[in-house]
């Protein structure tokens, strides 16, 4: 019999560090303010004013500021030295 002991990078492991917790937490928080403000809202950018539940404005908004910050996030890592 073998005993198999992986002593490796831990790539196969995910790994809860501070920051994931706190990533973890606010993702909790938003999705919980996102789904509490439920009431119809009256939204106007660029196209005619139009009538929605203000949590998919909300998400929108989350979802969309996300991208932003994974875009942004590799082109940083994409031009770090």
């Amino acid at each position: 019999m073998s005993s198999h002991t992986s002593k490796g990078s831990g790539k196969g492991r995910a790994q809860i560090t501070p920051g994931r917790a706190g990533i973890a937490a606010l993702a909790v928080l938003t999705l919980v303010f996102i789904f509490e403000n439920t009431r119809p809202t009256k939204i106007r950018l660029l196209i005619p004013q139009v009538t929605m539940p203000l949590y998919v404005a909300l998400l929108i908004a989350a979802v969309l500021g996300g991208l932003c910050g994974v875009y942004f996030a590799r082109r940083r890592k994409q031009r770090a030295p």
